[in-house]
């Protein structure tokens, strides 16, 4: 379907960290994968564990805002996506019971949806939750303290384990949307370049990206 036909039936994803974003619409070029059992967020990315260079570590300082993330150790530590970009130095893993000292928390537990009028806070810093799609009821939310609990809107994954489905987003894919509709476009292309299907996600979300980036509230 054609992105004017998500964004009109546009529904926020109790999503955000997950948030390790089938069915529905997939880009052309790119052959949907078996799925895998597990429907951890954090599972959702590529094998790819090429460690940071000096390189990698110096662009790692020129994102616009500081990125961490409370891991709940329920995937896959060698295909997590936000362990990978932590090993690049993009992110910073807190403990569950440690405070994030920043604007914006992508969390199942937020109320409304992420859109520029959060851009003040989001400079200050982007966190996600990297737990598991099937243990939410479980996880325990209220240990991880700080920032503005925000929902993603609608988006499509391109991770390999999620693909073409509708709000099951991988970590990276979190932190590059909610960069994105923050008014960091660049920074969200950043984080995705460290993984082969990372363009992928943009090819299928930008159209709608480019709307809720627009949006001011």
């Amino acid at each position: 379907p054609a992105a004017e036909d998500y964004y009109n039936s546009y529904f926020y994803c109790r999503q955000g960290m997950s948030c390790e974003q089938g069915g529905h619409g997939g880009g052309r070029g790119h052959r949907k994968p078996r799925r895998s059992e597990a429907s951890a967020p954090g599972a959702e990315c590529d094998a790819e564990l090429t460690e940071p260079g000096a390189a990698a570590e110096a662009a790692s300082k020129q994102l616009p805002c500081h990125l961490a993330m409370w891991d709940l150790a329920q995937c896959d530590p060698k295909r997590c996506t936000g362990r990978k970009l932590a090993r690049f130095g993009m992110v910073k893993v807190l403990r569950l019971s440690q405070r994030f000292h920043g604007g914006i928390v992508l969390s199942p537990r937020g109320t409304k949806a992420l859109s520029r009028e959060d851009s003040e806070a989001l400079a200050s810093g982007l966190a996600v939750i990297d737990c598991s799609w099937a243990r939410l009821d479980d996880t325990p939310f209220e240990k991880m303290k700080g920032g503005s609990p925000r929902l993603l809107p609608f988006l499509v994954a391109a991770n390999p384990v999620k693909y073409g489905q509708a709000c099951q987003l991988s970590c990276v894919e979190a932190f590059a949307a909610g960069l994105y509709i923050g008014g960091y476009a660049d920074a969200a292309e950043q984080v995705l370049s460290k993984f082969k299907w990372g363009n992928a996600f943009l090819e299928l979300n930008r159209d709608l990206l480019e709307r809720y980036s627009k949006c001011a509230n």
